[in-house]
C-alpha cells in the first residue's frame, strides 16, 4: 500500500497508523502521520468524480504499482486512475467526458483572450488597461475552472514530493497569470524594466492558451490511450451474454451468464457459443475453437470431453455440464493475464521513472537560472523576457511524453500478441525474451501432440498383456500425465475391470506406485525401477525395439517382480517441425530435455533435427540444466507443459507453457501459449523485437524533443538568430510530443511477425 502523504510504499508492519472514517492508514514516518491526522480530508481529496464501479480496483496507466478502490489521481503522476479490469459496457472515460466539456466552454473564451492580446484592442477603440481588465475578466474562467484539474495535480505532485508534469504546468501558468494579474490591478507595483513602449505588458493570453493546448492535448492523449485496450475489449466480447440452462424435470429456459453455477446442465444448439467450460454429458458435435486456439479446424467433441467458453458449437446439439464460470474460464484467466501485462512495467520503464523524477527538479532549475540570466544580460525589457523564456522552460519540458514511452508500447504489444495466442505474464517477459539464445524443450505436449495412444503391452512370464494393461490403467486412474490418460482410455475400451489403489504416490518425471489391494504396483521409466531395485533386464531388448520407433515405454512391476511393459505414442505435432526449423534459424541453441527413455527421445530428436539431448531427466535435472546454462553465460528460455517443468520454467530467464498444458505450469512461466504451438515462441520473439524497438524511439523521441526543445525554451539562440519560443507554442509542442508517444506506440497493432 503507500502512504497517503507522500506515496512511499508501506506495509502492515509499519508502527505509524491512523484510523480515519472506519479505514486504517499506514506512514513511512512519524512526520506523515501528524501530517495526516491533523487534516486527513488534504490527503484523500479525488480529482476527478466518477461513481466507482462495485468490486473495481482502480490503478494508473502509467504506475501500475498504485491502486486504489476507488477514482482518484495518481500520486507519483497526477493522472487519473482506470479501472484494472476494463468493461464492455464501461463507456466513455469520464475524465475524458470532463476534459471535453472544460475544453469547449472555454476555448471561445481563449480566443478572445487570444485576439485581443495580438492587437484586436486596437481595431476595437480599446485602450490597454481597458482590454487588460477584459482579458482578466475572460481568462479567470480558463485557468480557475478548466485548469482546475492541473492545479489540484500540481499542488498534490509537491505535496506528496512527487514532481511531474503537472508541477511544471502548475507553476508556468501560475507565474504567468499572477504577474498578469498584478500589472493589470495594480500596474504601479511592476518595475519600470518591465514595460515596453510605456504599457506594461500582461500574459494573460500565455496562460488561457496553455491551458486550453493541454486540454486539447489531453483530450488527444486519452483518445489514443482508449484505443490500447481494444485487445481487452475484444476478448471479453467473445464470451456470450446468455446461456440455455437444463433444469431436472426437463425444461429449459435462457439466462443471463452471470446466473450459471457450477454444475449446472446447458444445452449449446448448433451455431451457438459454448457459455463456459465444462465437459460434454451428451451429444457429439463439431467445436470451432479458433476464436482462443488459433487452430482454423474444428475439434470433434462427444461424451465426457472438455469444452472451453467462447467457443462455436458447429453442427451437433451438445448438453454440457459447467466446471468453470466467471473469473474461472479459460477466457477469463487469458483476459486476467493481458492485463496483468499491460499494468506491469519493463526494466527499461523503471529506468525512464527514475530519470523522469531528477528531470522535474532539473527543469524547475533550469527555469529559474534562465529568469535569472535574462534579468542580468538580456536586453531591455530584460524582466518580461525572463518571465516569459521561463515559463516556456517550465512548459515545454513537461515529461509527460517520456512518462508515455513505455508503458504505451507495452499496452499495445500485449493486446496484439493475445490476439495470436500469445499471453505475456508482465513487461518484463517481453523485454527478455529478445535477448533469449537457447531454447530447453519439453518432448511431450510440447512438441508431441500430448493426446498419446496406447499401442501395446508385453507381459512377462506369470501374466498376460491385458493383465499388465488392467493393473497399470488401475493405477495410472491417480494420474493426470497424458501417457497415463492414454492407458486408461485403453482399458476402459477393452472394458477391463480396474481396481481401487491407495497410497497412490507420482514420482514426479519418472513414475507413480501404490497398492492395489495386497500387491505393490510400480509403473514408470528404468530409472524408477532402478531406484526401486526392479530388473527388468528380460524386458530391455523388446523396449530398446519400442523406443527406436519413437515409443514411450513403461515398466509395470508387481512386488518389486517385473511384470510387463507398455508402449505408447505420442506423435509429433504437424507444427513442430516448422517452428524448430524457424527457431534455429534466428539463431536459438535448441535442447530436449525429456523424462522419456534416451532412445526415444534421441529418436524423435534425429526426426526434428535437434542435435542436442538429454533423455530420462527428473524435474530436478531439468532444473540444474537451466541453471547451468544460466552460469555459461546463456539466456534460457524452457518450453514445457507438465509440472515436472514447473521448476525449470520458474528457473529459466523466461519460461514458456503450453496452454494445453497443466494449470502448474502456466502458473510458473512467464509466457503462454495458447495454441500449444511452438511457432508462438517465434511469433513472440518477433514482438518482442518490435516492442523494445519501439519504446527506445519513443525514449529516444521524449529526450531528443527535450534536448532541443528546453534550450530553445531558454532562449540559447536569441543573442545569434534572434529566435524565442512563446509559452503558447511550448504549450502546443508539449501536448503534440506526448499523442507523437502515443501514436508510434500504436503503429505496433499494424505490424505482424515475419515468419
Amino acid at each position: 500500500m503507500k502512504d497517503p502523504v507522500c506515496g512511499m510504499a508501506v506495509t502492515l508492519a509499519s508502527p505509524h497508523s491512523y484510523e480515519h472514517e472506519g479505514r486504517v492508514f499506514y506512514f513511512c514516518c512519524a512526520g506523515c502521520q501528524t501530517k495526516f491526522s491533523a487534516d486527513p480530508g488534504r490527503f484523500l481529496q479525488p480529482t476527478v468524480v466518477e461513481p466507482p464501479i462495485e468490486g473495481a480496483t482502480y490503478t494508473c496507466p502509467m504506475h501500475p504499482e498504485v491502486r486504489e478502490d476507488h477514482p482518484a489521481a495518481c500520486p507519483k503522476c497526477g493522472m487519473a486512475l482506470e479501472p484494472d479490469m476494463p468493461t464492455l459496457d464501461e463507456g466513455e472515460n469520464p475524465e475524458l467526458i470532463d476534459f471535453r466539456r472544460r475544453f469547449v466552454w472555454t476555448l471561445p473564451l481563449t480566443a478572445a483572450v487570444f485576439i485581443l492580446a495580438m492587437g484586436g484592442h486596437r481595431f476595437s477603440g480599446l485602450s490597454h488597461s481597458t482590454s487588460s481588465w477584459i482579458q482578466l475578466l475572460l481568462t479567470l474562467p480558463v485557468v480557475l475552472w478548466a485548469g482546475a484539474p492541473f492545479f489540484v495535480r500540481g499542488v498534490q505532485s509537491v505535496l506528496h514530493r512527487s514532481p511531474n508534469m503537472w508541477t511544471l504546468i502548475a507553476t508556468g501558468t501560475s507565474a504567468a497569470l499572477a504577474y498578469s494579474v498584478v500589472a493589470t490591478v495594480v500596474p504601479g507595483l511592476i518595475p519600470a524594466s518591465f514595460t515596453s513602449m510605456g504599457q506594461v505588458p500582461v500574459y494573460f493570453e500565455a496562460a488561457a492558451v496553455i491551458i486550453s493546448l493541454t486540454l486539447l492535448g489531453q483530450l488527444l492523449e486519452l483518445k489514443a490511450r482508449s484505443q490500447t485496450g481494444a485487445a481487452i475489449k475484444s476478448l471479453l466480447g467473445l464470451a456470450p451474454k446468455t446461456a440455455r440452462r437444463v433444469d431436472i424435470d426437463g425444461s429449459e429456459a435462457d439466462i443471463a451468464l452471470a446466473e450459471v453455477h457450477v454444475g449446472d446442465m446447458l444445452r449449446v444448439r448448433p451455431g451457438e457459443k459454448v457459455p463456459v467450460d465444462g465437459a460434454v454429458i451428451d451429444g457429439t458435435s463439431a467445436v470451432d475453437e479458433s476464436m482462443l486456439t488459433g487452430e482454423p479446424m474444428p475439434v470433434s467433441k462427444r461424451a465426457g470431453d472438455k469444452l472451453i467458453g467462447a467457443t462455436l458449437n458447429t453442427t451437433g446439439a451438445l448438453l454440457m455440464s459447467a466446471a468453470k464460470v466467471g473469473s474461472q474460464t479459460v477466457l477469463a484467466g487469458i483476459v486476467q493475464m493481458v492485463v496483468q501485462a499491460q499494468r506491469s512495467k519493463a526494466p527499461m520503464q523503471r529506468m525512464a521513472d527514475r530519470v523522469a523524477g531528477y528531470f522535474v527538479v532539473a527543469v524547475v532549475t533550469i527555469a529559474a537560472l534562465t529568469f535569472v540570466a535574462w534579468v542580468l544580460f538580456g536586453p531591455e525589457p530584460r524582466w518580461v523576457y525572463g518571465l516569459i523564456n521561463a515559463v516556456a522552460v517550465l512548459i515545454i519540458a513537461c515529461p509527460c511524453a517520456l512518462g508515455l514511452a513505455t508503458p504505451m508500447s507495452i499496452m499495445v504489444a500485449t493486446g496484439r500478441a493475445a490476439t495470436q495466442g500469445v499471453l505475456f505474464r508482465d513487461a518484463a517477459a517481453i523485454e527478455r525474451l529478445r535477448d533469449v539464445d537457447t531454447l530447453i524443450v519439453d518432448k511431450t505436449g510440447t512438441l508431441t501432440e500430448g493426446r498419446p495412444r496406447f499401442e501395446r503391452a508385453i507381459a512377462a512370464e506369470g501374466y498376460t498383456d491385458d493383465e499388465v494393461l488392467r493393473l497399470a490403467a488401475s493405477l495410472d486412474k491417480g494420474s493426470e500425465h497424458p501417457l497415463a490418460r492414454a492407458i486408461v482410455v485403453a482399458a476402459r475400451e477393452r472394458k477391463l475391470r480396474l481396481e481401487r489403489v491407495v497410497d497412490f504416490d507420482s514420482a514426479s518425471g519418472v513414475g507413480v506406485s501404490g497398492h492395489a489391494g495386497t500387491r505393490a504396483l510400480l509403473l514408470g521409466n528404468s530409472t524408477l525401477m532402478q531406484q526401486r531395485g526392479v530388473v527388468v533386464d528380460a524386458l530391455e531388448a523388446q523396449a530398446e525395439a519400442l523406443r527406436a520407433t519413437g515409443a514411450s515405454v513403461m515398466f509395470l512391476a508387481v512386488d518389486r517382480q517385473a511384470a510387463g511393459l507398455l508402449a505408447v505414442a505420442d506423435p509429433i505435432k504437424a507444427s513442430t517441425a516448422e517452428a524448430l526449423a524457424t527457431l534455429k534459424a534466428s539463431g536459438l541453441r535448441v535442447i530436449m530435455a525429456s523424462g522419456d527413455g534416451l532412445t526415444t527421445a534421441r529418436q524423435v530428436a534425429a526426426t526434428l533435427g535437434i542435435d542436442e539431448v538429454h533423455g530420462e531427466v527428473k524435474p530436478a535435472d531439468k532444473l540444474a540444466l537451466v541453471k547451468r546454462l544460466q552460469a555459461e553465460g546463456r539466456v534460457v528460455a524452457m518450453a514445457g507443459d507438465g509440472i515436472n517443468d514447473a521448476p525449470a520454467l520458474a528457473q529459466a530467464d523466461v519460461g514458456v507453457a503450453m496452454g494445453t498444458g497443466t494449470d502448474v505450469a502456466m502458473n510458473s512461466a512467464s509466457v503462454t501459449l495458447v495454441k500449444g504451438d511452438l511457432r508462438g515462441i517465434a511469433q513472440a520473439r518477433v514482438i518482442s523485437q518490435q516492442t523494445i524497438t519501439n519504446m527506445k524511439q519513443n525514449l529516444a523521441f521524449a529526450f531528443v524533443y527535450n534536448a532541443l526543445g528546453v534550450p530553445l525554451a531558454a532562449g540559447v539562440l536569441y543573442p545569434f538568430t534572434g529566435w524565442l519560443l512563446s509559452p503558447m507554442l511550448a504549450a502546443l509542442a508539449m501536448s503534440l510530443s506526448s499523442v507523437s508517444v502515443i501514436s508510434n506506440a500504436l503503429r505496433l497493432r499494424a505490424n505482424h511477425p515475419r515468419e
